[in-house]
């Protein structure tokens, strides 16, 4: 965990080093990232905005010979693509994959009832909000597909999030990543980005926190 936390706060200097040993198949690497990361289900706390942040910039820096366009092609098929993938490992296996002895380590109950109560209060839309939130986006597909939801309905909501995610993470790192004060700056703009990624969770948590007191008297 402790290496998965470096690896986040210095993404920065640890893309430069996947692009320097690895070449044209960095893109290939960051697909997989981002396609785990939704896909799997078992791996919500792989890196998401701030790996499209970091790659953006550095596909801004012609030193690096990266192409945005490219990054935002493959970015969106692996949001999209990971999200569909966890839709139909819930509609395949469904809720018994919580309890199996090995996925159940990596399946914390509590963040799969967050997601679920997620869903129910804010229905279809969740789909699209969920994209935005760490841990949260990981669990929706899943929930959707364990509610009976209609695949295609999922699409409507699902393909629209996705692009919005990845045209405002890449645009982002590519305009602003390599401003000198977000250079020297780095880790402290990775915390900010995931700090502010994570405060809708943090605010629908206290909510549900403060009303059920109230539903219990």
């Amino acid at each position: 965990m402790g290496q998965l936390i470096d690896f986040v706060l210095h993404i920065d200097s640890h893309m430069v080093s996947i692009v320097n040993t690895f070449g044209g198949w960095s893109y290939g690497i960051l697909f997989l990232v981002i396609f785990i990361e939704t896909g799997a289900v078992i791996l919500p706390f792989l890196p998401g905005d701030s790996l499209l942040f970091a790659a953006a910039a550095l596909a801004a820096n012609p030193n690096y010979h990266l192409s945005i366009g490219l990054f935002t092609v493959i970015f969106l098929l692996a949001a999209i693509g990971g999200d569909s993938t966890n839709f139909f490992i819930g509609r395949r296996f469904g809720i018994a994959i919580t309890h199996h002895p090995f996925f159940s380590r990596f399946i914390k109950e509590e963040n799969l009832a967050s997601a679920r109560k997620f869903f129910e209060k804010h229905g279809k839309i969740a789909i699209f909000l969920a994209r935005f939130m760490p841990i949260i986006r990981t669990f929706v597909p899943f929930v959707a597909a364990t509610s009976d939801y209609d695949y295609r309905s999922f699409l409507r909501y699902n393909i629209p999030a996705g692009i919005c995610w990845v045209l405002l993470c890449c645009g982002g790192g590519y305009f602003f990543g390599n401003i000198g004060f977000v250079k020297a700056h780095f880790s402290l703009v990775v915390i900010g980005i995931i700090i502010v990624s994570m405060i809708p969770a943090f605010i629908g948590l206290l909510r549900s926190r403060m009303q059920t007191p109230k539903e219990e008297d």
